[in-house]
């Protein structure tokens, strides 16, 4: 069975998919314009958002693409993920792109997708 959560039409793409055990996230992104740290953690924040949708946390999430604009930002986010995610870390990568979205030093920085275990 598959399950789709926060959809929007406007966009054509759905913000969480529950399929199976796991779930899949797509881009999640927050406090773009704020400072590199302020974008991770309002990208952290997003991601709660929708695990909770299905009764999750952040401790859920097993790998992650996170996409910088500057990837020598890692230590900063290196920071957030431990002070959020209380040790129980995803594998992930980490990779340097040029956003379609708002462009700049006071654009978009941080994104991340992520894939969340469901079962039980």
């Amino acid at each position: 069975m598959i399950e789709r959560y926060d959809v929007n039409e406007e966009w054509a793409h759905t913000g969480i998919i529950k399929a199976g055990d796991f779930c899949f996230l797509n881009y999640c992104v927050g406090n773009v314009g704020g400072s590199v740290e302020e974008q991770i953690n309002g990208t952290f924040d997003e991601m709660e958002r929708r695990l909770a949708m299905v009764g999750l946390t952040l401790e859920n999430v097993v790998q992650m693409d996170c996409l910088f604009r500057d990837v020598w930002n890692i230590p900063i986010m290196e920071k957030v993920i431990k002070e959020r995610f209380k040790g129980k870390y995803p594998v992930r990568k980490s990779i340097q792109t040029e956003f379609a979205h708002v462009g700049g030093e006071s654009g978009l920085q941080f994104q991340a997708d992520a894939v969340a275990y469901c079962g039980k």
